[in-house]
């Protein structure tokens, strides 16, 4: 999310941030066929009702069409869901309706259309409690937060301060690399972002593009995963370390409190959840599985567009961006049980109807973590 500066006042306007999405990019057949922990068990009722092995050689029916479905002017990308008798059905991704133009099949896979728009990368209240205002330390997370200095160009950016991770007895702050590290080339302002910023709450966007008088919880511990966007990461994540005493040690989120220290498999029809800066404390379902998306992003706040894309993503239903909006990039996506919910999936980015995560499995992989939970 990124807000503008005036020339009489700041204004923290909750606007889209990080640029237009453009076509999603081919999943190449060498790419990972899971998009998590294979499952042990055939998928539950409500989604697809299959073993582990018939929906890999389903994945691999979907990555092996992915190129020439995207040679379609209007297709933006695929992914694998499930049709009404909770078979595997490839989902293709459009930018709108396109009716005829669609096969109805792919090999025996029936097709599932999905009209996104372009996908964005949501850097930006819902619900009962705020997810915005300035909390007394320790904070909890699932808030607003951000890089200090993550403002160019007349406007100021932030994000969700997600949940807390460990490497050994250190605690970080996990957020997306576009929040923590979001300014990538030294444009507007003269600088880009560097290990050791300072990361507040609330973020700018929530204070009139200022950090005073704001809560400094952590510091930058990792640089950019999303660019350049020719980058080997398959992850927009970034960690801070955390301030002694300014975040609650056992990593309470607003409104869903403390986490499993386990971890999930994602699979179609999965009650989700999530808290962020922008929406709140919301609830979905997973709707694809091994998505391949490219996701539209800024140089730096209100910089140059570009765009990196991801295979083997995770979707969710996001009826009118009602589970994932501006400002919401960075929220940690779990299953939506009462009691310490194990993580699924960490979410950045969105279109019409979907909202788009990082595995947490491949999230912890890739930064040597482990959630801090119960």
């Amino acid at each position: 999310m990124r807000s503008p500066l005036r020339s009489t006042a700041v204004a923290a306007l909750a606007l889209l941030v990080l640029g237009l999405g453009v076509l999603l990019a081919s999943c190449g057949k060498n790419s990972s066929l899971v998009t998590s922990p294979t499952p042990s068990a055939p998928e539950v009722a409500m989604g697809l009702r299959v073993s582990p092995g018939e929906l890999q050689v389903a994945m691999r029916v979907q990555e092996e069409n992915t190129a020439d479905l995207l040679r379609t002017a209007g297709v933006v990308g695929t992914a694998i869901t499930a049709d009404v008798d909770g078979q595997p059905a490839i989902m293709i991704l459009t930018e709108s309706a396109m009716g005829g133009r669609l096969p109805a099949l792919i090999g025996k896979y029936h097709v599932v259309e999905e009209v996104t728009g372009k996908i964005h990368a949501l850097k930006g209240g819902g619900g009962g409690t705020s997810h915005t205002t300035l909390q007394t330390p320790p904070i909890q997370l699932g808030t607003s937060g951000g890089n200090v200095n993550d403002i160019a160009n007349g406007f100021c950016c932030s994000g969700t301060l997600g949940s807390l991770v460990h490497i050994g007895v250190t605690q970080y702050i996990l957020s997306n690399s576009h929040v923590f590290v979001g300014d990538v080339v030294a444009g507007g302002n003269g600088r880009v972002s560097q290990i050791g910023d300072n990361i507040n709450q609330p973020g700018l966007v929530d204070n009139n593009c200022s950090a005073a008088n704001t809560n400094i919880v952590a510091n930058v511990s990792s640089l950019s995963t999303v660019y350049p966007p020719t980058s080997t990461p398959n992850v927009d994540c970034a960690i801070a370390q955390v301030i002694a005493g300014e975040v609650q040690t056992n990593g309470s989120i607003l409104e869903i409190g403390t986490l499993s220290a386990t971890t999930v498999g994602a699979s179609v029809g999965q009650a989700v959840k999530k808290s962020g800066r922008t929406t709140g404390l919301t609830r979905s379902t997973i709707s694809g599985l091994n998505a391949t998306v490219n996701v539209g992003y800024e140089t730096e706040c209100a910089g140059t567009s570009f765009t990196k894309t991801f295979t083997g993503q995770l979707l969710v239903r996001n009826r009118r961006s009602a589970f994932l909006n501006s400002g919401d990039s960075g929220s940690l996506m779990v299953e939506d049980v009462t009691t310490n919910p194990r993580a699924v999936g960490l979410l950045f980015a969105g279109g019409g109807g979907i909202a788009v995560a990082n595995p947490i499995g491949d999230v912890l992989s890739f930064l040597g973590a482990s959630m801090v939970g119960q």
